[in-house]
């Protein structure tokens, strides 16, 4: 058993209305994520287990950060955030925003509602959601040696409420704070894993870099 690392992917599609569209790193991302690289060679991060989900901008981070060749794991997907939103507005009227403001209140009620089982016919239930996850991250946990896995806000905070206990809106804060190319570190603490870093992005606090520390 040993330390896990998590990384969110590189900034995505920002113009994206739905799962496909979104699904591909902007040329910023590709950048954050070389920087990204960069800062774990030259502080000689040892990570020999290399994992992913098997969505484009999880392989093009993964790349871009000049990682081995990982193990891509379904398990580690994003949820199918604009497939809810859309269930979400056509079976409650519940408008999908189109600025960040509007992210920022939305994606709360669409949690919740997801998980108290009001969204008919989407794509996984929550409980899916967190077994798939909880499932994932156990086995890598009982691997040997540190892991690095490149995946995505959503599954980064279901970590977190897993590892805390967090609440829905707790949960949904998490994952409203997450940075793109944000580092976040698991260590196993008796028989638990337990956060002792959480977004950080050490690649991107020089100041002409502080444009690159992107949310969306």
């Amino acid at each position: 058993m040993s330390y896990i690392t998590l990384v969110r992917h590189g900034q995505a599609n920002t113009t994206a209305r739905d799962e496909d569209s979104y699904d591909k790193l902007s040329e910023l991302g590709h950048q954050q994520a070389r920087w990204l690289g960069a800062h774990l060679r030259e502080t000689k991060a040892h990570y020999p287990r290399v994992f992913c989900g098997t969505l484009t901008r999880h392989v093009e981070t993964a790349a871009s950060m000049g990682l081995p060749e990982p193990v891509r794991d379904a398990r580690l997907n994003e949820i199918e955030y604009f497939t809810l939103a859309q269930l979400f507005e056509e079976q409650h009227g519940v408008t999908i925003p189109t600025d960040r403001e509007g992210f920022v209140q939305h994606l709360p009620l669409t949690f919740k509602a997801w998980a108290n089982g009001e969204i008919r016919n989407a794509p996984e239930t929550f409980e899916q959601f967190e077994t798939r996850v909880s499932d994932a991250l156990r086995e890598i946990h009982d691997g040997d040696g540190p892991a690095i896995v490149v995946t995505s806000g959503g599954l980064i905070s279901m970590v977190v409420r897993q590892a805390m206990g967090l609440d829905i809106p707790a949960m949904a804060r998490v994952a409203l704070a997450i940075m793109n190319t944000s580092l976040h570190r698991l260590h196993p603490i008796g028989a638990d894993l337990s956060p002792v870093l959480f977004n950080a992005v050490p690649h991107l606090e020089a100041p002409e870099r502080h444009f690159a520390q992107t949310h969306l």
